[in-house]
């Protein structure tokens, strides 16, 4: 089964297998731990590879090309315990946290995933 990268990206969400990745404001961004996800994602090669590309700036030419723009964060904080605690760790590491948005790309929504198409 071969899935398109929208479709990819849900199910890795979901799987609750990553840790630099996750769901963000209730499920309408993604939120991506970049230097984490370099190692834990992008550094996966053979029978455990997730995405065909292994640099983050080809993940993220693969976010724009599907559709996602960049949000940039102020001092707004997530409302869930778990995502507050994640990015407060990413931030105490230095590490840069990278959010994303697409209307079709909702966790509460996930009929409209197949609206995610190339541009």
């Amino acid at each position: 089964l071969c899935l398109c990268f929208p479709q990819k990206l849900w199910n890795m969400l979901e799987s609750g297998q990553f840790r630099s990745i996750w769901w963000s404001d209730g499920g309408k961004c993604v939120a991506i731990n970049e230097e984490v996800f370099k190692e834990e994602v992008l550094g996966r090669g053979g029978p455990v590879q997730v995405f065909a590309m292994q640099s983050m700036k080809s993940f993220l030419r693969q976010l724009n090309l599907y559709g996602f723009t960049k949000i940039h964060r102020g001092l707004k904080r997530s409302a869930s315990l778990t995502e507050f605690m994640a990015e407060e760790a990413a931030a105490s590491t230095h590490n840069k946290v990278l959010y994303y948005y697409n209307p079709n790309f909702n966790r509460e929504n996930p009929q409209l995933l197949e609206k995610c198409k190339r541009r």
